[in-house]
């Protein structure tokens, strides 16, 4: 297919959705999918409201490069606080997505690392793929991890709610988990594929009363962060990203759980849920620091890129 055509079936694409518009009411939510003419590289085209999707200079998410990451000593640990949530996991025919009650007392805060306010724990959501050689969105040196994991909070010291904080400045953190295939999995993780037989088709979802966050979190101090986007439509530029520099682990058994759920309902499954990524976007001479010292001499413990750090020995195959 040509580019001619390309550009003619996107621009039909649009056309149709404007048509059926003007019949009924349209949820965008149903409009955008991780394909074809819907897919990422059409969503500014889709919905007026989502032209950052394509115009935007700060999108995420990234390929990470080791070699061009920027040491910045004032960086400070990341900390998640450890107490219980309870919240719903549901498949929103996008993702997996584990959302906290909102009457949750005792909220998980979100603080250190590279913000200066405090944040509010809100939402995890799961992104994978079909194949191993695929499914994180963010990518080291090129290399994507079989899936990735998104822990997002809302800055609670300047903005009421996640919505609100979605649209403003320094609104949002994501911390980012890489996941990677192993014999054991991560014992936050399991919380949440032990239920995926009660989420298979798009809309369902089920409570899960007794959750620590930080359990997630591999055994790390170290962590790479930049200024980017949410990853999904509106995409909004209001996101503090952080990727610690070690994955979690997840077995082979729970991808195959993940690989059985659908996009769609019991009556039309639709296609599966899996492959659920953005790919990599333009940096646009965005910096993206790290806390990790890669040249500190005479320091034996201390991480470097090319021996000790973790992705950077660990992502070729």
């Amino acid at each position: 297919m040509g580019p001619h055509s390309s550009a003619f079936l996107s621009v039909w694409g649009v056309f149709v959705l404007a048509i059926i518009q003007e019949c009924e009411p349209v949820s965008w939510e149903e409009w955008w999918t991780y394909d074809g003419i819907s897919g990422p590289a059409f969503w500014g085209l889709i919905n007026p409201e989502w032209s950052l999707c394509n115009k935007g200079r700060r999108q995420s998410p990234v390929n990470l490069e080791p070699s061009r990451l920027l040491f910045d000593p004032n960086l400070q640990p990341l900390h998640l606080d450890k107490h219980r949530v309870g919240g719903v996991l549901t498949n929103t025919g996008h993702s997996v997505v584990f959302s906290v009650d909102n009457d949750t007392r005792h909220p998980v805060n979100i603080s250190g690392g590279p913000l200066s306010y405090r944040y509010q724990f809100h939402e995890i959501h799961l992104h994978y793929g079909l194949h191993d050689e695929g499914g994180s969105e963010h990518t080291v040196d090129g290399y994507a991890f079989p899936a990735e994991i998104q822990i997002f909070g809302f800055n609670s010291q300047l903005y009421a709610n996640f919505s609100d904080a979605l649209h403003r400045a320094q609104g949002i953190v994501a911390v980012s988990l890489l996941l990677q295939v192993g014999d054991l999995s991560n014992p936050g993780l399991r919380l949440f594929t032990e239920q995926l037989d009660k989420i298979v088709y798009g809309g369902d979802s089920m409570g899960i009363k007794r959750f620590v966050v930080r359990e997630l979190l591999p055994e790390t101090n170290h962590y790479m962060t930049y200024d980017g986007s949410t990853t999904m439509p509106a995409c909004h530029e209001t996101t503090t990203w952080i990727i610690l520099n070690k994955p979690i682990y997840i077995t082979k058994q729970q991808l195959h759980a993940l690989r059985k759920l659908m996009q769609g309902d019991i009556r039309n499954p639709k296609a599966p849920l899996g492959n659920n990524f953005r790919p990599p976007q333009p940096l646009h001479h965005r910096p993206v620091r790290t806390n990790i010292d890669f040249s500190a001499p005479g320091h034996k413990n201390c991480p470097t890129m090319y021996r000790d750090t973790y992705y950077k020995a660990n992502s070729w195959k």
